[in-house]
């Protein structure tokens, strides 16, 4: 029992690393060839993995793809959700209204700079009609609307919300002009710099939500 004990955080991040090397090989094969192009056994021989090991732990291409998603959109593979990272927190204990918006804003532009070609591939391919991916990009788009939710409650509770407006209204502004698919029209198919995006948002969003 004393040896399993001892060893299993070993093997955790041994595990760990072995995910890393996935989810590396995962995204640059999705970038480079695309969804249809990337296969699972393609994924393993990139990873240095076998195709058993890739189909045990994750057991589909979709539910791979998930998982690489969610760490990208983070940033790590650290168990914590975004609602609960230290960005949230500052812009909890943030009193200026403005400042919230800001913040919030320029946290949106860092997930999706990173996340923006992924995701970019991902909806592609859903919307060429593979049904799996396209319950995928549903579920992310319901998880970001949860979490656009989340920030347009805590508007709400500090009386920062402009007057009038309705909270699930707002909440369906923020996700309109936060969502990856703005982001990357202007990014990609209009030529903007990812600052200028940010500070074009944070404008649409000051006026939407407060009034300013």
């Amino acid at each position: 029992m004393a040896g399993r004990g001892y060893d299993s955080p070993v093997r955790r991040e041994k595990a760990r690393q072995t995910e890393r090397r996935i989810l590396a090989a995962a995204h640059e094969l999705l970038l480079g060839t695309g969804w249809a192009g990337t296969t699972m056994a393609g994924i393993a021989e990139r990873a240095g993995v076998s195709a058993q090991l890739l189909y045990k732990t994750f057991g589909t291409k979709v539910a791979l793809a998930k998982r690489l998603y969610d760490v990208t959109l983070i940033g790590d593979d650290e168990p914590a959700p975004l609602n609960e990272r230290p960005e949230i927190a500052a812009i909890i204990a943030e009193p200026r209204a403005s400042e919230k918006i800001r913040m919030y804003v320029h946290l949106g532009r860092t997930v999706n700079e990173r996340l923006g070609p992924l995701s970019a591939r991902l909806r592609g391919a859903a919307a060429a009609g593979d049904p799996d991916l396209a319950a995928l990009v549903a579920l992310t788009d319901r998880e970001r609307l949860a979490g656009n939710g989340g920030f347009v409650r805590h508007l709400a509770e500090v009386g920062a919300l402009k007057p009038g407006l309705d909270p699930a209204q707002a909440t369906d502004m923020v996700w309109v002009v936060l969502s990856p698919d703005a982001v990357h029209a202007l990014v990609a198919g209009r030529g903007w710099t990812y600052d200028e995006v940010e500070l074009f948002l944070n404008a649409q969003l000051r006026a939407a939500l407060l009034g300013q």
